[in-house]
């Protein structure tokens, strides 16, 4: 039985309508889940590790009986590292060094310069001292959002790494641990949900407090995120998992198709989008999905992904492709095309930009080296890719000679006087030589 995916044509009247209909997507709106995750930061500030402890026995269904019972030391990370089939090892090794790799080329220098009258200004970057990093537990178990999160920490220089992770059952994910080993993490605290959250933000006897908190979650952790957001920083309010392919009717379809499984495969509420100015071409996509649906071991979530969130959309030509991608402005965004490159000019609004057909999706989140931690639901048109930059600090340097002062204060005095400032005025007045 095949499955019915929404087709669109820019050409249609309607279609803006449609369009802002499909894209529409709100992260964190639930009433009764902001009341939940209130009260569970509530009780996590007033009786700290005792909630904690309460919290993970009822969610996760452990039974811990104290805090000493939901941390991991580094000899159980090293543990499931050695323990590791050597194929998935080495897999994890290399990506690990490659998202390092990458990474460092990011890292900022401080700089400075020096004016005729000898003042000097610039700008001086330092590593944050404490972040949290929250990684998905039980079947979303994710390794490589330990390596995406964890190593750009690592380089940026943050002294401290604390990982949270929730164990459902108090099964333990391998490959998450060895992860942790890998990346640099401090301290691993199998914790999950809100109350892993308020930890972080707030500190409890035995969970320090961290100056920011990256990481997926579910709508419980994205809510406890937003808001703890001005007491700790955090990296964003991310929505569903999308891609947008753009292609020019070249590429094998079943390419295609295999690329929209791969994020549709995610959870029902991911996005994945074909924009194609052949419509030829959409019919043999669609027959690629319909004949390779079947195969897929996570078949029902793809399906409802497609049906309630796809679009295959034909565009005039590529140039109102890209148009469109830039209003889409996706997490993801492939560039199906036999020249990339020169189409990159037009791209301004992507978290990450995967070029040409053999390009796929599915290596940017493990292996490429960039990072995969993206703005989503059209963030991409503000916001940028989890990075170094995100666990460094710029701090502006002043320092001006007495000539310079003199100078300087002349003209803050006459901006401050205009402002009705005098203690501003009057405190540059003070260095003006006579």
């Amino acid at each position: 039985m095949s499955i019915s995916i929404r087709r669109l044509d820019t050409a249609q009247a309607d279609f803006d309508q449609q369009l802002e209909a499909l894209l529409a997507w709100e992260s964190v709106s639930d009433g009764k889940v902001n009341e939940i995750v209130n009260e569970v930061i509530a009780r996590v500030r007033a009786e700290g590790d005792t909630a904690l402890v309460e919290y993970t026995n009822r969610f996760d269904r452990t039974s811990a009986s104290s805090m000493q019972d939901l941390e991991l030391g580094q000899a159980r990370l090293q543990q499931a590292l050695n323990g590791l089939p050597a194929d998935q090892r080495a897999a994890l090794e290399k990506a690990a060094e490659r998202v390092r790799a990458y990474h460092e080329r990011q890292k900022g220098e401080s700089w400075q310069y020096t004016e005729a009258d000898g003042t000097m200004l610039g700008q001086q970057i330092t590593p944050m001292d404490r972040v949290g990093i929250y990684v998905p537990g039980g079947k979303a178990a994710y390794p490589s959002s330990v390596l995406m999160n964890a190593l750009p920490a690592h380089v940026a220089g943050v002294k401290e790494i604390i990982m949270v992770v929730p164990t459902p059952e108090g099964v333990l994910n391998e490959l998450v641990l060895a992860a942790a080993a890998l990346a640099g993490v401090d301290r691993v605290f199998t914790l999950g949900g809100a109350q892993a959250v308020a930890a972080l933000a707030y500190g409890t006897q035995t969970v320090p407090r961290v100056d920011k908190i990256v990481g997926p979650g579910n709508i419980f952790v994205a809510t406890a995120k937003r808001a703890v957001f001005g007491t700790v920083g955090i990296d964003m309010i991310a929505g569903p998992s999308e891609i947008l392919v753009l292609c020019d009717g070249l590429t094998d379809p079943d390419w295609v198709a295999m690329d929209l499984f791969s994020q549709a495969e995610h959870d029902e509420d991911a996005q994945s989008i074909l924009l194609c100015p052949d419509a030829d071409y959409i019919d043999q996509v669609e027959a690629s999905i319909n004949k390779l649906l079947p195969t897929m071991e996570r078949r029902e979530i793809i399906e409802i992904s497609l049906q309630n969130r796809a679009a295959l959309i034909k565009v005039a030509d590529m140039e109102q492709g890209t148009a469109l991608s830039n209003r889409i402005a996706p997490e993801h965004l492939e560039l199906s095309v036999a020249d990339p490159e020169a189409m990159l000019p037009q791209i301004h609004h992507a978290g990450a930009i995967f070029m040409g057909r053999y390009t796929a999706e599915a290596l940017g989140d493990y292996c490429a080296g960039p990072n995969h931690v993206l703005p989503t639901s059209g963030t991409a048109r503000f916001s940028s890719p989890l990075g170094v930059y995100d666990f460094q600090k710029r701090s502006s340097l002043i320092m001006f000679s007495a000539d310079g002062a003199s100078e300087m204060g002349k003209v803050a005095s006459v901006l401050a006087r205009g402002e009705s400032l005098t203690a501003h005025a009057r405190s540059a007045e003070y260095r003006i030589k006579d």
